[in-house]
């Protein structure tokens, strides 16, 4: 009867910490002290996810090369980096923005990410995607699986490259929710904040040399991507990134004929209006249980939602798995009644507590991707000979 009754009082116990206040959370309680030339545009919060800004952001469009965001992300995560790919007449003779493969031509993975990204190759988006997904069309359905698996609830693709296409759409609020994913990955990030890339040329005594069409890395303080897009009927298109005090914005442009400008316009009002703040920190003390915060959290807030910040802890079932490897409960985190997260918590002194947030294994991935984007070309094969003359 002692064990049902302690069961009992773990699930329905929970502690409020902090103050309620004010109505729920919306994009539509934000500033309405902006506007774009864009016929769809959208800005978010990197870490958080929340959207900041959307203006007809969920109204599906063309997007151009902007696919190409999404035919990167698939192919870190479904390919091997290291692999030589072998350029088909398919991508050979994809019409288009190219980096000018030739049949045959072989060229490691990494380099083609390269080329898809800053230069927006057609040609590498479809060796790409016939190496990845076996074919053209494997590749697309990897394409919207990994759509429908991070809630792109308005997006359809039919090609890996955007060159207009029945069926083939996607939306602004989509299309930041899928940067805010893909920056989270270390690989693409490396990729889209790259001004200048050499990569092996078979073919010359020279390699190639690609620089990136995304003019934000240079215009904007802090721009770290993304990429750019146009076809005649979807017109300008642009995705760009930019980090400052740790946190990082991304804002989207749909049919925009003064995208620069408005990138940097929508950038500067988030960063203006939506700060992060550090709600819960990792190793701080929950007062009146003997447990510690197993992971921080910060959200972008504007002054007046500051008051609106409260906490619940809720406490695990002891007879669970989680329970018996360790957690112990999970804080969750309010601002103005709507729920925007929650960490784990640990007992004082559990042995994840002292672990990095970053793996050794994101570390190797990271090292291994730039050995081999770099392996093979001039630069490369100078640095290794200066190597070995000191070992």
């Amino acid at each position: 009867m002692k064990v049902v009754k302690l069961y009992l009082l773990l699930l329905t116990l929970t502690a409020m910490i902090g103050l309620c206040a004010s109505p729920a959370l919306s994009i539509d309680a934000a500033p309405a002290n902006i506007s774009t030339h864009a016929k769809a545009s959208a800005l978010i919060d990197v870490e958080s996810g929340r959207l900041l800004y959307s203006s007809h952001g969920d109204e599906p469009m063309r997007i151009a090369s902007l696919t190409k965001i999404m035919t990167a992300i698939v192919a870190i995560e479904h390919g091997r980096l290291t692999d030589m790919v072998k350029v088909s007449k398919r991508a050979v003779g994809k019409e288009g923005s190219s980096i000018y493969l030739k049949l045959g031509e072989k060229m490691s993975l990494s380099n083609l990410l390269y080329g898809l990204m800053l230069r927006s190759g057609n040609d590498a988006a479809t060796a790409i995607a016939e190496h990845v997904g076996g074919s053209e069309e494997g590749f697309v359905y990897l394409m919207n699986e990994k759509a429908a698996q991070i809630g792109l609830a308005n997006s359809h693709f039919m090609n890996p490259h955007g060159l207009d296409q029945e069926g083939h759409y996607s939306t602004a609020n989509d299309l930041a929710k899928l940067t805010a994913y893909a920056l989270k990955n270390e690989v693409f990030a490396e990729i889209v904040r790259t001004k200048v890339k050499s990569a092996p040329n078979p073919h010359e005594k020279w390699d190639y040399r690609w620089r990136n069409k995304n003019k934000m890395l240079s215009m904007y303080d802090g721009a770290d991507g993304v990429k750019t897009g146009y076809t005649k009927k979807a017109l300008r298109c642009l995705v760009s990134s930019a980090t400052r005090n740790g946190q990082r914005l991304a804002a989207v442009t749909i049919n925009d004929s003064d995208d620069w400008a408005d990138h940097k316009k929508l950038l500067d009002w988030g960063y203006q209006h939506f700060p992060l703040h550090t709600i819960a920190r990792k190793g701080e003390e929950i007062a009146g249980y003997p447990y510690i915060v197993g992971q921080s959290f910060r959200y972008p807030m504007r002054s007046d939602e500051e008051g609106g910040i409260h906490k619940k802890l809720v406490l695990i079932d002891p007879v669970s798995t989680a329970y018996r490897l360790g957690e112990r409960g999970k804080l969750e985190i309010f601002v103005n009644d709507q729920r925007v997260g929650a960490v784990p918590v640990y007992d004082q002194g559990d042995v994840r507590l002292q672990q990095p947030d970053r793996s050794e294994r994101s570390k190797q991935t990271l090292a291994d991707f730039r050995r081999s984007a770099e392996e093979h070309t001039v630069a490369g094969r100078f640095k290794n000979s200066i190597q070995a003359l000191f070992h």
